[in-house]
């Protein structure tokens, strides 16, 4: 069986307020396309269909289209919910769907309802679509199963694996949209504490047992073991994502499970720069030449601020999307930024309360909710 693992999707986003729709039509073409060629029998989505629980209506006809284009292709559709979907909206008319070939996973208290049964000439592949897992919703829910953190939710929902696939035998995939231990570190732009004392990461041990794992949550291709892999998003959706390369994974099954992983390429419609220097050199240096279509970055190095940067820079990049000032090696120290990344978060806010609460920082269950409130930004910001 050859499946075509992607994640992701985050129809209706735009990229620094620009709107990204057209460009994510076109890149979904050619992953139709991509079925055609490779004879693909079924693409996977780990999660984050929509960017927003409430998409407008050209983002669903949008969604709408490129899965009939990939149904056209001959794929069969297994979408599983993420933490921007709206899960009941995301899963409405779900078994109308599945008679056409869509699969849509989405109630996270409902392990009957991931499992979607494929087969070929080897026999049966089950594939378990787990939607996003919210912890707290899963607590209130399920309060016997001890659940406090993703990595609790994901043993709960592998706990329910395995136990299906005591009667259902065959070889096994999960979809699942998470962060799992083993991520690359973020970029120096990205937050570095991303678990805040071990919330919301999955670690791989509890992804063991099965063929495949298809993860969603990260933007960026990554490989943390030869069966469980980040897709990446189709499109790049900020300058904090990694790996240049957007595309899917193509998994090929044969009678023993896992047989192999390739990556497949799409078109980046729009590819990204990061310039850096003073900012009249930059608006005349030719070895940038052919970056005017890119997303720009450009970090400023003038020894003051320049005036109407923005401006300036879209008359040779229209598509510059941000800018930042960093100051010559002499200017002032202004970048509090810098300053307040070499502190975590929790330290930042406690500072906080203790200026406006004359000399009084957090308390221990201040503290306990701030944790798990920075924890939850971060992995946001993380995803992006």
């Amino acid at each position: 069986m050859r499946l075509l693992h992607t994640s992701d999707w985050h129809v209706g986003r735009t990229f620094h307020g620009s709107d990204t729709v057209d460009a994510l039509a076109e890149v979904l073409r050619e992953l139709a396309r991509l079925v055609r060629e490779h004879r693909i029998d079924a693409v996977l989505v780990a999660g984050d269909v929509y960017d927003s629980a409430m998409p407008a209506g050209r983002h669903v006809d949008a969604l709408t289209a490129a899965l009939a284009d990939i149904r056209a292709a001959g794929a069969a559709i297994v979408l599983s919910s993420g933490n921007h979907d709206s899960a009941a909206r995301l899963g409405a008319n779900a078994g109308f769907a599945r008679a056409g070939g869509l699969h849509l996973s989405t109630r996270a208290l409902e392990p009957e309802s991931w499992r979607v049964e494929l087969a070929d000439e080897h026999g049966p592949v089950q594939v378990f679509a787990v939607p996003y897992l919210e912890p707290v919703a899963l607590r209130a829910s399920l309060p016997e199963a001890g659940i406090g953190s993703q990595a609790d939710a994901m043993r709960w929902a592998m706990d329910a694996v395995r136990a299906s696939r005591a009667d259902h035998p065959g070889r096994a995939v999960v979809l699942a949209h998470c962060f799992a231990a083993g991520i690359a570190e973020p970029e120096d732009d990205a937050p570095r504490d991303i678990t805040a004392g071990g919330l919301d990461v999955v670690p791989l041990t509890l992804l063991d047992g099965v063929d495949y794992v298809a993860l969603g949550h990260i933007h960026s291709r990554q490989t943390l073991s030869p069966a469980v892999r980040y897709s990446g998003a189709p499109l790049h959706y900020s300058f904090r994502e990694r790996s240049p390369e957007r595309g899917g994974w193509l998994v090929d099954l044969d009678a023993a499970g896992l047989a192999s992983v390739e990556w497949l390429s799409l078109t980046v419609p729009r590819e990204l720069s990061t310039i850096r220097g003073d900012l009249d050199d930059l608006l005349a240096d030719a070895s940038l030449a052919g970056s005017e279509s890119h997303w720009v970055r450009a970090l400023l190095t003038d020894r003051l601020r320049p005036v109407d940067a923005m401006r300036r820079l879209k008359e040779r990049w229209p598509h510059a999307a941000e800018v930042q000032w960093l100051g010559g090696e002499d200017a002032p120290t202004l970048d509090l930024r810098a300053r307040l990344a070499k502190r975590s978060g929790a330290a930042v806010v406690d500072d906080f309360l203790v200026h406006v609460r004359s000399g009084v920082g957090a308390n221990e269950p201040e503290a306990a909710i701030l944790r798990e409130a920075l924890a939850r930004a971060s992995a946001a910001e993380v995803a992006q």
